[in-house]
């Protein structure tokens, strides 16, 4: 149980003692208050006694905390509608930065397909450029096959004809010596 304070404080001419759970601060500042109100009432009227003054005084505080006390309740009032706004939105942030995080795993995922993608390609890119070199040093070695291949050829149709000349000089030459024997 909290311990209670006590208090002397002079208020409208009178000690006070005034036993509570507020520091001692606080309550010589509420008489305080209350005496300068007292004070201020006496001043702009002088015929009120010190009784009628703090009766007076008594009123317009309680009129004073009744106005507050009506405008702090219109106030929570008020608070309701922008509160219960505030609630919403706050799930709704909270559902952005979720779909937020959902969209950067996304990302980070196309991301490494991107790369993924480009060190393929590039691969493929120096395999088609090796496989071009090999076709074209292949290309060159036809054509250079087809031209022995040609020569060749070349060779082999002067030697059928050199052939058939030789054959026809031998037949020539037997037919000679056929006869002549």
């Amino acid at each position: 149980m909290t311990e209670k304070n006590k208090v002397d404080v002079y208020i409208g001419g009178r000690n006070f003692t005034v036993v509570g759970n507020e520091t001692e601060e606080y309550v010589k500042s509420i008489a305080a208050y209350v005496n300068s109100k007292i004070r201020e009432a006496q001043k702009k009227n002088d015929r009120l006694n010190d009784s009628m003054a703090q009766i007076l005084v008594a009123f317009n505080i309680a009129d004073e905390y009744h106005r507050v006390y009506k405008e702090l309740n219109e106030l929570k009032k008020e608070i309701v509608e922008p509160m219960q706004k505030y609630e919403e939105m706050l799930e709704t942030l909270k559902n952005a930065n979720k779909r937020i995080e959902e969209l950067e795993n996304q990302c980070n995922l196309y991301k490494d397909e991107l790369l993924e993608t480009k060190l393929d390609s590039e691969n493929k890119d120096r395999m088609l450029k090796k496989y071009k070199q090999a076709s074209e040093l292949k290309e060159e070695e036809l054509k250079e096959n087809q031209k022995i291949i040609k020569n060749l050829q070349d060779k082999l149709f002067d030697s059928q004809i050199e052939l058939v000349e030789i054959k026809k000089e031998l037949d020539e030459t037997l037919k000679h010596f056929n006869e002549n024997s």
